[in-house]
């Protein structure tokens, strides 16, 4: 089965859960992926303790939808949880930060202080600053301060972080939008006093997650798996959950290795256009190699900001 991890660096997780083992491949830009998802995609169950405990009830997710557990399993997660504030008595130090995915959309957010800025990678903040930091709850209290008197969301939606990114503006101005908030911030009223403020430092993803090779005037949206279906192109680029792949042409020559992964630097995507695709949904699938030579899972093609409407084709790109 696959998932998603998110660090420095994109990557899929792989997990055997007859032999209990784990490994990671890594996804550079240009490594050749070609894989085809098997039988049916099962709920991951919970992660406790570093390890995974198997769904007992064996549950079959929508291959369309981006959860990986069972309203059961998810449940059960949610118990023990700082973000459903079901842990309140984390002892750990936590991080208040300012993400910015595009313009008009920065989001304020926190995050365990030993993870640095992992979770910030994790949701494709194209670029971030630090608030303050301190125990959970002053970071919550900060958190809710920021949403009352600013106005700052906690979060958005996936659709328009990938729009944002087909159109953001120079660094500087990056940097500007979240040291003008970061200000406005650190000015309120009711900041926690147990929560230590921190000077403004703007650090910037657009380099890490390799956007300079999106192509402008937006791209293709993959579409959920189902059995049998296949992807098969390049790694363009990566941002949060979100890879960037150069879908192969029908013409084009070769296919993928073992464990559904070409090697790097090949022609698996040559011609073909580029397609976005949410990591997320491969959790929960076994995934092999695929026999064919071009994607067949669903592709929609997205227009330009303000084009008209895309439909959803069935691929073989």
């Amino acid at each position: 089965m696959a998932g998603p991890e998110g660090r420095f660096g994109q990557r899929l997780g792989w997990y055997c859960a007859e032999r209990d083992a784990e490994r990671v491949s890594l996804l550079p830009p240009g490594k050749a992926l070609a894989f085809a998802a098997v039988g049916e995609r099962r709920c991951l169950g919970v992660r406790r303790a570093g390890r995974w405990l198997v769904c007992p009830y064996g549950a079959v997710l929508d291959g369309a939808g981006v959860k990986d557990q069972c309203p059961r399993c998810a449940q059960l997660d949610r118990s023990r949880s700082v973000a459903a504030d079901t842990m309140a008595d984390d002892p750990r130090p936590y991080g208040v930060y300012l993400a910015y995915f595009g313009p008009g959309l920065v989001k304020v957010g926190i995050t365990a202080a030993e993870r640095g800025a992992a979770r910030l990678v994790e949701q494709g903040a194209v670029a971030y600053a630090w608030l303050g930091r301190g125990p959970l709850m002053a970071a919550r209290r900060a958190e809710a301060v920021l949403g009352s008197a600013l106005g700052v969301p906690d979060r958005f939606a996936k659709e328009a972080k990938r729009a944002a990114r087909g159109a953001l503006p120079p660094v500087a101005e990056r940097a500007a939008a979240l040291a003008e908030l970061h200000g406005a911030a650190t000015e309120l009223a009711g900041w926690p006093e147990s929560l230590e403020p921190v000077e403004f430092a703007c650090a910037d993803h657009f380099e890490l997650f390799g956007l300079a090779r999106v192509p402008a005037g937006g791209v293709a949206e993959l579409g959920g798996l189902t059995a049998g279906a296949e992807v098969v192109g390049e790694v363009v680029a990566g941002a949060g959950a979100d890879v960037y792949l150069r879908l192969r042409s029908a013409d084009a020559e070769g296919v993928g290795g073992a464990d559904g992964e070409g090697g790097e630097g090949g022609a698996a995507g040559a011609g073909g256009p580029v397609a976005v695709l949410d990591a997320r949904m491969l959790s929960g699938w076994v995934l092999g190699a695929a026999r064919g030579r071009v994607t067949t899972v669903p592709v929609r093609r997205v227009p330009e900001a303000g084009g008209a409407g895309g439909g959803e084709q069935e691929g073989l790109f």
